[in-house]
């Protein structure tokens, strides 16, 4: 099969995660913030990162997702991650995750990123829907999700808990909103 694509962005390159960035994701990914509105662990530890990217490669090869590592173009900085996980190819849907480094947030990166693989999903995948999962306190990631042309779509009610308390979730976008949102 072929390798991971690099998906390019104005400002950004997404591309596969390497062994080398295990360091750089648990430093961000273990930040008390990160934590507080994903499913990553606090405190984030050593080793772990290593696991989480040592199942990318076979994820991609099975057709079951694609995770990416969001970095600047300029220089190469890792600041985050995107991905489509749950590829479900008999009904050509998936689910989109994300997360943004705490020193990088209010800068658009997340948006940008998340334009990226919507394209890549619906155009290089085939799919016909996408979704997203965000907790109801996380009114920044229903923001990115919302001017992604994500639509709320219903409730899953205290679907999870995170430090004690049940969270909400749900989103998605269909291909033919997004080719509409594309031609605007």
């Amino acid at each position: 099969m072929d390798p991971q694509p690099n998906l390019e962005t104005e400002r950004l390159i997404l591309r596969p995660f390497r062994l080398s960035d295990a360091k750089r994701v648990q430093l961000l990914a273990g930040s008390k913030e990160i934590a507080t509105y994903t499913n990553m662990p606090n405190p984030y530890l050593d080793g772990v990162a290593e696991d989480w990217i040592n199942t990318h490669e076979s994820v991609f090869q099975d057709g079951k997702g694609a995770v990416f590592a969001i970095t600047l173009k300029d220089n190469g900085e890792l600041i985050g991650a995107i991905s489509l996980i749950n590829i479900n190819k008999t009904s050509n849907h998936a689910a989109i995750g994300f997360w943004i480094g705490v020193p990088y947030w209010n800068n658009g990166y997340c948006t940008e990123a998340g334009k990226a693989i919507l394209r890549y999903g619906f155009i290089e995948k085939g799919l016909n829907r996408l979704y997203a999962s965000y907790m109801g306190s996380n009114h920044a990631s229903g923001r990115v999700l919302e001017k992604l042309g994500m639509v709320y779509e219903g409730t899953q009610r205290q679907h999870i808990t995170k430090l004690g308390e049940y969270e909400d979730l749900d989103l998605g976008i269909l291909k033919s909103e997004w080719e509409r949102l594309e031609t605007k």
